[in-house]
Formats: structure tokens, C-alpha cells, sequence
């Protein structure tokens, strides 16, 4: 162990506390070359992924492995003509060569947008133009070749094809190749501040927008992977995450080699949690972090029937935690889940850190690497119990981690970013410890009888119900109090809809909040609709309405 993390920031404790965080680096930095290499460099057996697959496939993969892979993928793109600045579209699931791939676009300075294998042409079409992408590397699963072959006639930017686990007809087969390339690639000249993810953001509304990060992104997560996901050099860290999607950025990647530890990677196809709940104990897992999704299935397993006694710590994020799921995964497992707030534009904002006490339901605190705030509708700071939008202050600057603007388009980025206010569209208040507690989205927020009315609150309330799996509070118009709150509801199996059950629902959300907040309307679907990284799309729900 060569603690590589502790050259790259500056960290003041009070109390115990991280209270400040400060990243470290060099004009030229780079983490395929600074970290990754120097650790293999060092310790070159070091274990840097565990990673099977539904076909029974393991492979151990360490530090030297990666730094040679990436080199020998820096080569490869460099034969074809991808070069520092050119965008590549990656769609490789959780296939390993992803891992190969990304790091040797870092080692030549071209700019990585990880994408979901869920793409149709329509989607690919605007992405390819969007951004001008030069490249594609894409699995063969599926039907996504199909759909990118369709796209590009349309898409006149896109020159090169690499396809993984699998050939077909005009496209280069990646590890084939990549094989033949050189172990050793030279280091190329790249600055920290080019340009090294793009991510479109799926958004519930409009068409997505162009999150673009630089190359000192990974140095914010430091703080994600030590002081919220408590990962530690010689543990292997699961979170769950295809690599299309920006979580793997944050659990799958850098802070965890930053920490040198091990990630674990399950290639399957479809979650199903009696599949991924024994690997816990088979492949000794040490940390997790998973969306609440992910934990809902769980707590309606019976857990007892699975060992997790190698698990010491558990995060949760990607939607609100309801109160409920704590205390449920907390019976069973004896681990407070540690809940974490971000978005595709920032890192880890609020959180309960490492050595806190979460309060079940809460955000937690602001992460030190940002001022966050919370402000009204003229821009004022709230006081404590008061609902505000979630804002990043940036007078110091731009946070590390932070993004630098929508790609290409200042016009857009001024819309959620100006006067050195960045805003998330996210409301919340604050109690009196420094605790945040979410209220929704601005647009989310239900407002009946002049009351204001956040969603989240309710829907925790809901799911507390046993027979309820998922929910989505809305509101609904009404001739008489402008909007009323409404209920859809996703049952758990062996339930069926019925009068009796909306009764119940309504009658329970009565008597555990103010009554003006019970749903006076219920319905119960099969799904509710998702964007396409899987959040509900409660815009569509009132649509319909």
C-alpha cells in the first residue's frame, strides 16, 4: 500500500470531522498516468478489479494489468486516428474492456461519453451530432450495433467502429486488436483542464443535455469512495451500476483506486437479487453502494437466508432514501445505510460521512469540497426548517468535481449557472444539527389549497405499507383546490388492486402526516415510467393526468 490518495489533497479534521478538503495536482494531471500507472509501477500485483459474468467467466485483474491495457488502448486509438479532443461514444455495459477502454482515451486526451446499451437510433443520432463523435466502441450484445449501424448515415462525424465480444462486418474487433499493440505507449501531453468525460444527462424533461468534466474530476473522488463509502486499500467495493450510467464514475472507478482497493464488477444482464446476494459472501465483498431500487428488492428477499457478514459498510443514492428501507436493511444486516446526494454535474454534494450518525431519511451534511446553500425564490439564504433550493456557491471559484458547463453551449449553462450560483433544481430544508432533509424537484413541488406540498415526504409515508413496492406522489388538477395529491402505486407481489387497498393508503397517509396531505386520488399501475437511467418521470405521471 503506497497511499497514493494522501499526495493529491489537502484534509482538516475538527472533531474527527472533515471540515476541509482540498485536491492537489499538477497542471498536466492525469489519473490513467498519475495513479493508475504509478501504483502498477509500485505494486504491480496489486488487485484492482474482480469481475464475472452470468456464463460462470471470473477474472482477477491488477494495477499492472490495467496500466498495460490502457497503454495498449491509447495505442490502438492512436493508430486510428483518435487523438486529444476527439469524443468517443463507449457502450460496453459492464464489460471489462470498458475499464481498458476509458482509461487509454485519458492516456491520449480524448474525451469519453459513456453511454447505455438502452439507445435507439434516435437517441444516437442526436448524441453523435451533439457532441461531433469521432469514435464508437460497442458491445455486440443486443441489438445496439443494429441500432448504431442504422444511425450512422445520419451521424457523418462517426469514422471508426470497435466492437467488443463479438465481430461484424466494417467494425474492428477491440481486443482482437488491441492485443497486437505495444505494452508500453509514451505519455502524451494533456492538460487537467481539457476535457475528459461528456455525459448526457437524461433529464425528465426536453432532450439531454451535455455535461462535460475535466481531467481533475477524479480527484473529488477521494471524498466519495474514503469518507462516504468508507472503501479501504485491500477491500473490494461493489456499486451497482451499468457503466453507461455516471454512478460508475463514482463507484466503479476513481476513488476506489485512488484508495487502491479492488472493485467488483457482476456483468449480468438483469438484476435479480437471489443472483447478486450470494456473491457477497463468495467473492468476500467489504463495501456496497446501490440506488434505493436496488434496496427495496432486497428487504422484500429474506435476507437471512444470505451471508453478509464480510459487508461493513453500505451507501445508498441515486434517488431519496425512505426512512422505511433504513430501518428494514437495518434489522437485517445491522448496517445503517449512509446516504449520498449528487448530480451528473457535480460529485458527491451532501452526505452522511464517515463516523457521522445518519438521521433515516436524510441527505445529510454539505461535503467540504462544496458551499452548498439553500435559498429562496429571490436568492436569499433560508433559515433552518425552511424549504429552499439545493444550490452550489462558486464565488471561489469552480469546485473540483464540479462540471464546466453544458459542451458547447455557455447560453445553457447560464440557465442553472450565473452570478456564481449554480442551481440543482433540487429542494430541500435544513434542520438545526446541519441535516438535510429532500423535498423534490422545483417543478415536483404540489401546491393545493395554498399549501406546498413535497412528494418525497409522502412517498416515504406509502412505502412503509408492506404491500407497496413503489411510488410516485404527484399532483393532479382540481377544479376546486387547484391540485390534489395523487398516489401511483407499483404493488408488491402477491397483491392486487382494490378499493379496500386505496382506502388504506389513504387512511394510513392521514394519520402519519397533516391530513391536507393524504392522496386523494390512487391508482395502481404495473410500472411506473422511468427516464432512462432509471428515475421515476413524474412529469409523464401528470401528463397523463
Amino acid at each position: 500500500m503506497i497511499n497514493i490518495h494522501q499526495k493529491f489533497c489537502k484534509e482538516t479534521f475538527f472533531d474527527g470531522k472533515l471540515v476541509h478538503f482540498e485536491p492537489v495536482y499538477e497542471g498536466d494531471f492525469n489519473f490513467a498516468y498519475d495513479v493508475v500507472d504509478k501504483i502498477a509501477q509500485q505494486e504491480p500485483d496489486r488487485r484492482a478489479m474482480v469481475w464475472c459474468n452470468d456464463a460462470g467467466e471470473e477474472h482477477t485483474f491488477t494495477f499492472g494489468d490495467m496500466a498495460r491495457y490502457s497503454s495498449m488502448a491509447a495505442g490502438l486509438f492512436t493508430a486510428h486516428g483518435i487523438g486529444r479532443g476527439d469524443t468517443v461514444v463507449l457502450i460496453l455495459k459492464r464489460h471489462y474492456e470498458f475499464w481498458f477502454a476509458l482509461l487509454g482515451l485519458h492516456k491520449i486526451g480524448a474525451v469519453g461519453i459513456p453511454a447505455t446499451n438502452l439507445l435507439t437510433k434516435k437517441d444516437l443520432v442526436y448524441r453523435f451530432n451533439a457532441a461531433g463523435v469521432k469514435a464508437v466502441i460497442c458491445t455486440t450484445d443486443g441489438e445496439v450495433m443494429d441500432h448504431v449501424d442504422a444511425a450512422l448515415p445520419e451521424s457523418p462525424t462517426v469514422t471508426v467502429k470497435f466492437s467488443v465480444h463479438g465481430q461484424r462486418e466494417g467494425w474492428i474487433p477491440f481486443l482482437e486488436e488491441l492485443n497486437k499493440q505495444p505494452e508500453y505507449f509514451a505519455r502524451v501531453e494533456t492538460a487537467a483542464t481539457d476535457p475528459m468525460l461528456l455525459y448526457f444527462t437524461s433529464g425528465t424533461t426536453g432532450m439531454p443535455k451535455m455535461v462535460w468534466h475535466d481531467f481533475s474530476y477524479p480527484l473529488a473522488h477521494i471524498v466519495t469512495a474514503k469518507y462516504w463509502q468508507k472503501v479501504v486499500p485491500d477491500g473490494l467495493h461493489l456499486t451497482v451500476s451499468d457503466t453507461g450510467w455516471m454512478k460508475a464514475m463514482w463507484g466503479k472507478l476513481y476513488g476506489q483506486w485512488f484508495m487502491e482497493a479492488g472493485i467488483f464488477v457482476c456483468d449480468f444482464d438483469k438484476f435479480t437479487p437471489s443472483h447478486l446476494l450470494p456473491l457477497f459472501a463468495k467473492y468476500k465483498i467489504t463495501t456496497f453502494c446501490a440506488p434505493p431500487t436496488i434496496y427495496r428488492f432486497f428487504i422484500k428477499e429474506d435476507l437471512s437466508k444470505y451471508d453478509l457478514s464480510t459487508l461493513t459498510y453500505a451507501c445508498i443514492a441515486g434517488e431519496p432514501l425512505n426512512p422505511e428501507v433504513f430501518h428494514q436493511f437495518y434489522k437485517a444486516t445491522g448496517l445503517k445505510l449512509m446516504e449520498g446526494f449528487g448530480q451528473t454535474e457535480t460529485t458527491l454534494t451532501l452526505f452522511n460521512p464517515v463516523g457521522s450518525e445518519p438521521k433515516p431519511g436524510s441527505m445529510g451534511q454539505p461535503s467540504p469540497a462544496y458551499h452548498v446553500d439553500l435559498i429562496d425564490e429571490n436568492g436569499n439564504s433560508v433559515e433552518p426548517g425552511t424549504v429552499g433550493e439545493i444550490v452550489v456557491r462558486t464565488d471561489a471559484g469552480k469546485p473540483c468535481g464540479m462540471f464546466a458547463g453544458y459542451y458547447q453551449n455557455p447560453e445553457l449553462t447560464k440557465t442553472v449557472w450565473s452570478n456564481n450560483i449554480y442551481h440543482t433544481g433540487d429542494t430541500a430544508w435544513k434542520d438545526e444539527d446541519g441535516y438535510f432533509w429532500y423535498v423534490g424537484r422545483t417543478d415536483d413541488i404540489i401546491k393545493s389549497s395554498g399549501y406546498r406540498i413535497g412528494p418525497f415526504e409522502i412517498e416515504s409515508v406509502v412505502m412503509e405499507l408492506p404491500y407497496v413496492l413503489e411510488c410516485a406522489i404527484t399532483g393532479t388538477p382540481d377544479p376546486i383546490r387547484g391540485q390534489v395529491v395523487k398516489a401511483t402505486i407499483v404493488l408488491a407481489k402477491g397483491y392486487e388492486p382494490s378499493e379496500e387497498l386505496k382506502k388504506d393508503v389513504q387512511d394510513y397517509v392521514k394519520k402519519q402526516t397533516a391530513p391536507y396531505k393524504y392522496p386523494r386520488v390512487v391508482e395502481f399501475v404495473e410500472e411506473l415510467p422511468k427516464t432512462i437511467s432509471g428515475k421515476i418521470r413524474r412529469v409523464e405521471i401528470r401528463h397523463e393526468d
